[in-house]
């Protein structure tokens, strides 16, 4: 209860306090007496725990990207709706900078108050701690609070490309060694070692040009200085007629793609889940989580948020906590795993 009033329903009337609460405060008006004795006891007011009566301040959500990206604009509607439910300001600070890396590590290390929480994406959790090191342990340094989308993330080329499909593209580069230039937007992020993966078993040597985004890879691409592109930003240009798709790289089969592989059916050894979410720092009392989680839960069924994820490219796809915690760690594992049986870690 956020007011200094006491609201009681009709039927509760002072003589209905304790009898030791009745000793210690007479003489006080008796309404008085009962709104002090629930206080004490923890029903109004501020929980045992010091969470009754968060916020009391602005809570901050880091971004650790460029502001405009999809993952930005997402939490950007998230902090809006949080915000008109929780009373008080929901920033949003962009904090780019090492694949993610830099502002997920400054969430770790934030109290862990609930005034400090991350959106997360699955390259600075899964896959980028296992080729450079970080500074968090992204299995023991963040309580996964809510998923809210998934992503597709597909093979593309120009549309007036020579390959029509996943297995024509190999065929050209099992010929042709190391001429097959590729890339994603960003390295050492789950959509580049899950083609990495892919490219090892099906014995294939191609060229990664690094990229820092998807509109490079997309310059790249129409530029004719990449033949292949591995983005998520791809949906005006296949509407205008300018891109082909040839795989998916996880495991879902998401709506308009269905005519394509996925790296799962094809049977390859990495077919990530791109997720986005919120996180907070380990340690977060459990009922700010529960809140976190039911306020994500609420904006990713509403229709103007699901409209917004379909023009990115996603689909909404809530987990709560529980749920999410166990498909991150499940995930990293898993990843681990895959890329120690592959060489591929550093």
């Amino acid at each position: 209860m956020r007011s200094n009033e006491c609201r009681l329903p009709a039927n509760c009337w002072p003589e209905q306090a304790s009898s030791l609460h009745g000793r210690l405060f007479q003489g006080l008006p008796g309404r008085f007496v009962l709104c002090l004795a629930l206080w004490l006891t923890g029903v109004v007011g501020v929980a045992a725990d010091g969470t009754g009566d968060y916020p009391r301040r602005p809570v901050t959500i880091v971004v650790p990207y460029a502001a405009g990206g999809g993952g930005d604009t997402l939490t950007r509607a998230i902090a809006m709706q949080a915000q008109e439910r929780l009373g008080r300001r929901v920033l949003v600070e962009n904090r780019p900078g090492g694949g993610g890396t830099i502002g997920v590590g400054a969430v770790a290390r934030a109290p862990a108050d609930g005034y400090t929480l991350a959106f997360v994406s699955s390259s600075p959790i899964v896959s980028v701690p296992n080729f450079v090191n970080v500074p968090y342990d992204a299995e023991q340094d963040f309580v996964y609070i809510a998923r809210f989308m998934i992503s597709a993330y597909p093979v593309v080329v120009r549309a007036d490309s020579q390959w029509h499909s996943f297995d024509e593209l190999l065929a050209f580069a099992r010929a042709n060694p190391g001429r097959l230039r590729w890339s994603t937007a960003g390295i050492n992020g789950s959509p580049h070692i899950a083609v990495e993966a892919a490219l090892r078993q099906e014995g294939v040597r191609a060229a990664f040009v690094p990229m820092q985004g998807s509109a490079e890879v997309l310059a790249g691409l129409l530029g004719n200085t990449l033949d292949v592109g591995v983005i998520s930003d791809y949906a005006p240009l296949l509407a205008a007629g300018r891109l082909r798709l040839l795989a998916e790289i996880g495991s879902e089969v998401f709506a308009g793609l269905e005519q394509i592989p996925t790296f799962e059916r094809l049977g390859y050894p990495l077919a990530p889940t791109i997720f986005f979410g919120i996180a907070g720092p380990a340690g977060m009392p459990p009922q700010l989580v529960a809140l976190w989680s039911d306020i994500v839960g609420e904006v990713t069924r509403s229709e103007d948020f699901r409209r917004l994820i379909a023009r990115l490219n996603g689909d909404a796809s809530f987990l709560g906590h529980d749920r999410f915690h166990d498909f991150v760690l499940e995930d990293i594992v898993t990843t681990r795993r895959a890329l120690n049986s592959l060489g591929l870690t550093r």
